[in-house]
């Protein structure tokens, strides 16, 4: 069985552990990675029980597994067998999951880097040349020499020397700079707060392909993403914001003032864009969301329900038109930009994803008197790109 030392030991004003990073704190973000690595016990340094560690504790039961507090580190006395393997994290460390699962899961290992930037940092010298990463997994049996030691010494400063001592094996950390990860040791909140835009850049970089709205919705999330992550609102006020100015689009438009409807429409998927850049940035949760209904889902098919309906009702019609006939053009043209990305599936398609985008175009253009030339254009424009567009293996029947 593979068991977890983490650490919320109060340091100065506050413990590491309970430091946030765009609304994720030290201590869940360690959680999240020795349950990567399997652990079925999380045993937690710290002096009592806080609000901080409680939630912590709810977080690990909802995975199901033990987590036990302990004062210090002779309390794994007894509890650690000699078959099971002990992952430990040092106080304040807040790094990459997915790295920490690549340098750990070959073997047990000491992670080491450079000391020359290292302990500037505030991680331990190990050697004049080398320092602890922060991280190690050792075999069970070595916990027993912590009998030998006293009772208040550093817990994973007593671990890193016992592993050292019997030989474990001495992995390095990839150079600083390299990859997309993170890997540093925070002591307070300036460093956490120094550290949020880097964490939230690399959170949401790739997320999907390029389109001016996301672009525009990642720099919006950069700028106030903190804030509200640090709120505890995050995705869910800006998903109600965007429902809401859904509605009063629709409420607009309803009242015959389609320029400021398609505004307010672009400014609703805006928002909704940049929901999902916080949804990736929380995506680091110890048990995932149930799957259910995607809101997101939901939420594109409204708008694109209420841009056929605000064009449908802008654009000028004969007295004799039906209902049917006036909502055709509008309706052919949001089919179509559904279609056309599936089949050509090539990155500039995601521009036609971007229904801000389409919304000022509309909206431009009933400004102009061209709105019906620019929405007939558009159907045949889209029609074409899926016809003649070289497409390889992608098609809509197989030839």
């Amino acid at each position: 069985m593979r068991v977890a030392l983490i650490s919320m030991l109060e340091t100065g004003t506050a413990p590491r552990g309970a430091l946030r990073v765009g609304g994720v704190s030290v201590a869940l973000e360690q959680l999240v990675l020795v349950l990567a690595m399997g652990c079925e016990r999380i045993f937690c340094l710290a002096g009592r029980m806080t609000p901080e560690i409680a939630a912590l504790q709810h977080e690990a039961e909802r995975a199901g597994v033990r987590f036990q507090l302990i004062p210090g580190p002779r309390g794994l006395l007894g509890q650690v067998t000699a078959t099971d393997e002990v992952i430990a994290l040092v106080d304040g460390l807040f790094a990459s999951v997915s790295d920490a699962v690549a340098l750990l899961e070959p073997g047990p290992a000491v992670l080491v880097q450079p000391a020359e930037s290292a302990v500037e940092a505030g991680f331990e010298r190990i050697d004049p040349m080398l320092a602890s990463g922060g991280a190690l997994r050792i075999p069970g049996r070595l916990v027993e020499r912590l009998a030998d030691l006293p009772h208040d010494c550093d817990a994973f400063s007593a671990l890193l020397r016992i592993a050292l001592q019997a030989g474990i094996t001495q992995r390095s950390l990839p150079p600083a700079g390299q990859g997309d990860g993170f890997w540093t040791l925070l002591e307070n909140e300036e460093q956490a707060h120094a550290l949020e835009p880097l964490w939230i850049r690399r959170r949401i970089r790739h997320i999907r392909p390029f389109n001016p709205t996301r672009g525009l919705a990642r720099l919006l999330v950069r700028r106030f993403g903190p804030a509200l992550l640090h709120a505890g609102s995050g995705s869910r006020f800006v998903t109600a914001a965007a429902v809401v100015l859904l509605v009063l689009a629709l409420g607009l438009g309803w009242l015959g003032w389609p320029g400021p409807a398609l505004a307010v429409a672009a400014t609703s998927w805006l928002l909704g864009e940049a929901s999902v850049v916080l949804k990736r940035i929380e995506a680091d949760r110890v048990v995932p969301a149930r799957r259910g209904i995607s809101w997101h889902g939901l939420f594109d098919w409204g708008i694109d329900g209420l841009l056929v309906l605000l064009v449908g009702w802008a654009i000028p019609v004969e007295p004799a038109t039906g209902p049917l006939e006036q909502l055709f053009p509008p309706l052919m043209v949001m089919a179509l930009l559904r279609i056309v990305p599936r089949v050509l599936q090539h990155p500039w398609t995601a521009w036609l994803e971007d229904r801000a985008l389409l919304a000022i175009l509309i909206g431009l253009a009933l400004l102009a008197g061209v709105a019906v030339p620019v929405i007939y254009g558009l159907a045949i424009l889209l029609a074409a790109c899926g016809i003649l567009w070289p497409q390889g293996s992608s098609r809509l029947t197989s030839s």
